[in-house]
C-alpha cells in the first residue's frame, strides 16, 4: 500500500513539474495595440488617416467630378451669360457672276453677251444692346451666382460624406486587424493547450480524446482566422476604392480608434442649422425658385435695345448694256455703299394666350415647394441628429461596459490558464475561458468602431468633419 501511494505520488509530482515546464510557455492574456501587426499578416507599408484622407481628397472621383460641376458653375457667372452686355456679330458676303446677256430693242438686231462676268461684297458688323427689360437681366445675374453657391454646397457635401466614408473604411481595417489579433491569441492559449495536454497523455493522466478534442478547437479558430483574413483583405479593398488606387494595395494602419466622449448636442443642432450642407442647398433651391418667379414677371414688362451697324456693299458688272441717244453699247458698273446706322428698338408684350400668367403661378408653386422642401430637409436633419446622438451615447455607454468586460474576461483566463496548469481545471472549462475572452474582445472592438461612427456621423451632420481634417 505504502510503495503504490509513493508511486502515485511520484507520478503526480512528475506531471505537475511536466506539466509546469509547459504552463511557462502559455500566453498571458494581455491588452494589445490596436496598431499592432498581426503576426499572420504580410507586412506592407504603414497608412496613417491622415495621409488617407489627403489621398482621397485629392484623388477620389466624386469629388473630381463634383469640383468639374462647381467649376462650370463658376464659369457661368458672367454680365454676359446674364444679358447685360452688347451683342456685336459680323457678316460678309463675297459672290462671283458670270452672266449671259440677250438686248433687243424694237426691230434692231439683239445684242448678245456671253461669259460675263461680275462680282459682289457685303459686309457688316451689328450691335445689339439690351438696356432695359424690366430688370430681368439684373435678376438672372443674381440666380447664375446662387446657382454657384448651390454647386457648392454639393461639392461640400460630397467631400465631407467622402470624408465620413474614408474614415469608416480606415477605422474597418482598424477593427479587422484587431479581430485577427484576438484571434492570434485565441491560437496561442490553444497550441499551449495541446502542448500541455499532450504532456498528459504521454504519462498517462488524461485519455487521447481530450488532446484530439484540444486539436479539433485549435483548428476551428484556425479557420476563423482564415476567414478573418479575407474579411481584413475586403475591407482594404473597400478603402482603395475610396482611395481611388489599385484594390490590391496592400498597407499597414497606423492610427487607433479614439473616440471622443465630450460631444454637445445643443452645439451640434445650432451647427446643423448653421452649415450642413443639404440644409444649405434646401436654402439656395428656395431662392433659385424666387428668382425665376422674378424673371417671368420681368418679362411683362416693355423690352428698350440699341441697336446700330456699319455696312460696305460693293457691286461691279462688267457686261451691262449702256443706252445713249446714239446707241446702246457695252459698259461697266461700279456701285459703292458704306456707312454706320443707328436707332432704338422697343418691343412691348401685348398678349400672348395667358402663357406668362400660366408660367408665373407655376412658379410660384414651385417657389412654394421648395420652401416646403426646405421644411422637410430641416426635419429630416433633426431626425437623423437626434437617431445618432442616441446611437452615440448609447455606444459610449456600451464601450465603456466592455472595456470593463474585457479586463475581467482577461483576468478569467489568466486564472483558468493558471488552474489547468495545476491540473484543477477541465478542459471544456478552459475553452469556455477562451472563447468568452474572445467574444469579448470581439464586441469591444465592435463597438468601439461603432461608437467612432456614430461620432462620425454627428460631425458630418454638423460639418465639423472637414473642417477638423
Amino acid at each position: 500500500m505504502f510503495s503504490v501511494t509513493r508511486f502515485c505520488f511520484s507520478l503526480t509530482s512528475c506531471f505537475l513539474l511536466t506539466g509546469a515546464a509547459v504552463a511557462q510557455q502559455l500566453p498571458k492574456p494581455e491588452a494589445k495595440p490596436q496598431t499592432a501587426k498581426p503576426a499572420t499578416v504580410v507586412p506592407a507599408p504603414p497608412l496613417s488617416l491622415e495621409e488617407a484622407l489627403r489621398m482621397g481628397l485629392q484623388s477620389n472621383y466624386g469629388i473630381l467630378i463634383s469640383r468639374r460641376d462647381e467649376e462650370i458653375a463658376s464659369n457661368n457667372v458672367t454680365r454676359g451669360n446674364a444679358g447685360q452686355l452688347p451683342v456685336v456679330s459680323g457678316n460678309a458676303l463675297r459672290t462671283f457672276n458670270i452672266n449671259n446677256s440677250r438686248q433687243q430693242l424694237n426691230d434692231n438686231d439683239p445684242r448678245v453677251v456671253r461669259g460675263g462676268k461680275a462680282n459682289a461684297l457685303a459686309a457688316n458688323a451689328n450691335l445689339n444692346w439690351t438696356i432695359f427689360d424690366g430688370l430681368g437681366m439684373f435678376i438672372a445675374l443674381d440666380r447664375l451666382r446662387t446657382l454657384e453657391q448651390f454647386q457648392r454646397e454639393v461639392t461640400r457635401n460630397t467631400v465631407e460624406q467622402t470624408v465620413a466614408d474614408i474614415t469608416d473604411a480606415y477605422y474597418a481595417v482598424v477593427r479587422e486587424s484587431g479581430k485577427i489579433k484576438s484571434l492570434e491569441e485565441a491560437l496561442d492559449i490553444g497550441q499551449a493547450r495541446i502542448d500541455l495536454t499532450q504532456a498528459q497523455v504521454d504519462v498517462g493522466l488524461t485519455a487521447k480524446v481530450n488532446l484530439l478534442t484540444a486539436q479539433v478547437d485549435f483548428n476551428a479558430d484556425r479557420s476563423l482566422l482564415i476567414q478573418q483574413q479575407e474579411l481584413l483583405a475586403t475591407s482594404k479593398i473597400n478603402l482603395n476604392n475610396l482611395l481611388s488606387r489599385a484594390p490590391n494595395v496592400d498597407f499597414q494602419p497606423t492610427d487607433s480608434i479614439v473616440i471622443t466622449r465630450g460631444l454637445n448636442h445643443d452645439a451640434i443642432a445650432q451647427a446643423v442649422r448653421q452649415r450642413n450642407p443639404r440644409l444649405q442647398q434646401a436654402r439656395l433651391n428656395t431662392d433659385v425658385a424666387t428668382y425665376e418667379r422674378r424673371l417671368i414677371r420681368a418679362s411683362r414688362y416693355p423690352t428698350l435695345a440699341l441697336t446700330g451697324s456699319y455696312g460696305l456693299s460693293r457691286n461691279i458688272n462688267n457686261a451691262i448694256f449702256i443706252n445713249t441717244p446714239d446707241g446702246s453699247f457695252l459698259g461697266s458698273n461700279v456701285s459703292r455703299v458704306y456707312g454706320p446706322s443707328y436707332g432704338v428698338q422697343a418691343s412691348i408684350p401685348i398678349f400672348d394666350g395667358f402663357n406668362r400668367t400660366r408660367l408665373e403661378q407655376n412658379a410660384r408653386v414651385t417657389e412654394l415647394q421648395t420652401k416646403l422642401q426646405l421644411d422637410q430637409a430641416q426635419l429630416q436633419l433633426d431626425a437623423e441628429l437626434e437617431q445618432a446622438f442616441v446611437r452615440y451615447q448609447n455606444r459610449l455607454q456600451l464601450l465603456q461596459l466592455e472595456e470593463d468586460n474585457i479586463k475581467l474576461a482577461r483576468q478569467n483566463v489568466a486564472i483558468a490558464l493558471e488552474r489547468y496548469r495545476l491540473g484543477l481545471l477541465t478542459p471544456l472549462d478552459l475553452r469556455v475561458a477562451q472563447n468568452t475572452q474572445l467574444a469579448a474582445e470581439v464586441r469591444l472592438l465592435d463597438i468601439r468602431y461603432d461608437a467612432k461612427q456614430a461620432e462620425t456621423a454627428l460631425r458630418r451632420l454638423s460639418s465639423g468633419l472637414v473642417q477638423e481634417q
